[in-house]
C-alpha cells in the first residue's frame, strides 16, 4: 500500500493525544503494517542515565515497529512542562517549523506504511515570536487527525480548532472523541454534536482509560477511514 502519514492534533493539552496516536499504531500493527512515529519537540522530560527521556516519545517507540534510536523519536526533548517555546527558550535554544520539519523528513524515510508525527499541546501552540506548531504541519502538507478531549468546552474546542486547520489549507482526515472526563455530563449529546458539525469521518470513541493502554484504545479505533481499507 502507498505510505500514509497524518499529522495527530488536539484540542488542548493532555486530551490523549499519544493515547490515540499510540491505538492507531498498534491497530496498524494488528492489521500487519508497518509502522513509525515521531514527537519532534517535547516538553517535560526527565533526566536518566540515557538522556532526556519523555513519557509520550517512549510510548510511540513502544508502539510502533520500526526501529529508531530515542533521539530520531524526539529529537528536541525540553526539560520543563510548560510551553515549548518557553522551555526552550530556558535552555537557551530556538524552536522552527523548518528544522522540526527536517527531523520529520528524515523519518520519513522509514519503510513503514503508516507514519504519525505527533504535535504538542493544541493547534497554535508557539514555536517562537513568529511561528505555531501549526506550521509543521502545513511544512509537511500533512492531513490531520484531532484527538477531541471529551470534557465539557470540548465542542467550542473542538469546532475553533477544526476550523483554524480549514484555514491553514490543511484537510481533517478524522477525529477521534476520547473521554478525558468520565463524568462529562451528556458524553452522547456532544459527541452526536461532534458527529453534526465536523466535516471529518469519527475514527472512533475510547473511554475513560484509568490508565493508557495502546491495545485497549485500539479496540475503539478505526483505520478505514484513514487508509481506505480495514
Amino acid at each position: 500500500m502507498a505510505k500514509k502519514k497524518f499529522f495527530i492534533a488536539g484540542t488542548d493539552t493532555d486530551v490523549g493525544k499519544t493515547l490515540i496516536a499510540c491505538g492507531l499504531l498498534e491497530k496498524a500493527r494488528q492489521q500487519g503494517l508497518r509502522t513509525a512515529a515521531i514527537k519532534p519537540v517535547a516538553a517535560g522530560c526527565e533526566e536518566t542515565p540515557d538522556g532526556l527521556r519523555n513519557s509520550d516519545a517512549l510510548a510511540l517507540q513502544a508502539a510502533m515497529t520500526s526501529e529508531f534510536d530515542y533521539s530520531e523519536v524526539n529529537p528536541v526533548a525540553l526539560r520543563s512542562a510548560i510551553a515549548p517555546h518557553i522551555a526552550a527558550q530556558q535552555e537557551g535554544r530556538v524552536l522552527s517549523a523548518a528544522r522540526l520539519a527536517g527531523y520529520c523528513q528524515g523519518l520519513f524515510m522509514a519503510p513503514a506504511d503508516l507514519l504519525l508525527v505527533e504535535g504538542a499541546g493544541g493547534w497554535r501552540v508557539p514555536l517562537n515570536p513568529r511561528e505555531n506548531l501549526s506550521q509543521l504541519a502545513q511544512e509537511l502538507q500533512l492531513p490531520v487527525v484531532l484527538v477531541v478531549g471529551m470534557k465539557l468546552g470540548c465542542l467550542n474546542h473542538a469546532l475553533l480548532t477544526a476550523e483554524a486547520i480549514q484555514r491553514d489549507g490543511l484537510v481533517l482526515a478524522g477525529w477521534v472523541a476520547n473521554r478525558v472526563d468520565p463524568d462529562m455530563n451528556c458524553y452522547e449529546e456532544n459527541v452526536a454534536t461532534l458527529k453534526g458539525l465536523l466535516k471529518a469521518p469519527c475514527l472512533g470513541e475510547v473511554p475513560h482509560l484509568a490508565e493508557a493502554d495502546a491495545v485497549v484504545a485500539a479496540q475503539y479505533l478505526s483505520l478505514e477511514p484513514l487508509l481506505g481499507e480495514d
